[in-house]
């Protein structure tokens, strides 16, 4: 193991498992130190234009490392993309990818060359311009669908135009005029949403890189119901996210809050005391508290319990005994206080400069 620090990285990790650029949906290599791992499995992973990866057949057993630039078998022709992983690891990402057993991989041809990188570059620079001028041809034969990008391979023989599309589209007529004006191969992938944004890429409302455009790899469906169990608010602008789709962040906590849920006394039960009736009105799922009201639709005689001494009270209801109060003054923990910053006197820093200056000038009285 040895010490090795790179820009998405801290502290001391693999050199070997990190590779030399920082790309998006990077998978650490963990089992990059130990000894022959390289030669532990001829399947490769590599990578094309984000997200796009592909597992290749070493079969003429090159010297491959991660970070590596490598001319791949395709159909017609060859592709260059970046080796991501080898060794033990490829396998378990090989299953993640749900790959079928038996399928036939493709081969790995050799290292790139300087005419390859070359060729591949200039491919590459043609593809905004084909994306803008092929959404253009689709407007004009009047299809319903949006180019959102193009991805020439690395020989520049062929482009896979990544469309949108709420319904089936007949493009027949849009691959020929395609292929007469660009003079590759034509071919069309339907993507959703989601997949858009992850290869357009972005910044969250957390502040942080978009999850389908850094990690994420299999989108789950989003429902209203994550809000619903995570008594989030359900208003459209906040809960979509830059697809205008369902924030995928909703089901990463919603399971933790159902486990919590069945925890806590029905939001139907009211609880009975001597002097009121009391009527739930929210509940802080995570700490197991509920606030309760007097009134079924205001917050009146707001009162907070645990969701043990609910609990309680609903026992004692059962057995036809009504408490004093809500609140057990023996075991209900005080609230602590808490101070407001903005009730402090924030200028009392400049007092202080103030009277420093001012003795300062009684002290030298001629200036």
């Amino acid at each position: 193991m040895s010490e090795f620090k790179c820009g998405n990285c801290h502290g001391e990790i693999c050199a070997q498992g990190c590779s030399r650029h920082a790309d998006k949906l990077n998978t650490y290599d963990w089992l990059a130190d130990l000894p022959d791992n390289t030669a532990a499995c001829d399947i490769v992973e590599v990578q094309f234009k984000p997200p796009r990866k592909g597992y290749f057949i070493n079969a003429n057993h090159l010297p491959l490392e991660k970070g590596d630039v490598v001319a791949v078998e395709a159909s017609p022709g060859h592709d260059i993309g970046t080796v991501t992983m080898t060794g033990r690891l490829v396998p378990l990402q090989v299953k993640k990818a749900n790959l079928k057993p038996g399928t036939e991989l493709k081969k790995i041809y050799r290292k790139a060359r300087q005419s390859d990188i070359d060729k591949f570059n200039e491919a590459k620079k043609r593809e905004h311009e084909t994306m803008i001028e092929s959404r253009q041809i689709a407007l004009h034969l009047g299809l319903k669908m949006k180019i959102g990008d193009v991805e020439y391979q690395g020989d520049g023989n062929k482009a896979i135009f990544y469309y949108i599309a709420d319904q089936r589209v007949d493009f027949r007529e849009l691959i020929k005029v395609l292929a007469d004006r660009f003079h590759v191969r034509i071919e069309m992938k339907q993507i959703g949403a989601r997949q858009e944004a992850g290869r357009i890429g972005g910044i969250g409302p957390c502040g942080r890189e978009l999850c389908c455009a850094t990690w994420m790899t299999n989108f789950i469906s989003v429902s209203t119901a994550a809000a619903r169990f995570q008594d989030i608010s359900l208003n459209p602008q906040k809960l979509a996210g830059q697809c205008a789709k369902l924030k995928c962040c909703m089901n990463y906590e919603v399971d933790q809050y159902m486990e919590s849920l069945k925890k806590l006394p029905s939001r139907e039960i009211t609880l009975h005391t001597q002097d009121a009736e009391f009527f739930f009105f929210k509940a802080d799922i995570l700490a197991k508290k509920i606030t309760y009201s007097t009134d079924k639709k205001a917050l009146v005689n707001e009162t907070t319990i645990s969701a043990r001494r609910a609990f309680e009270v609903m026992q004692m209801n059962r057995n036809g005994q009504k408490p004093e109060s809500l609140l057990d003054e023996d075991r209900e923990p005080v609230a602590p206080t808490t101070s407001d910053l903005l009730d402090q006197d924030i200028t009392r820093f400049d007092n202080q400069n103030k009277k420093r200056k001012k003795k300062k000038k009684k002290a030298n009285p001629q200036k």
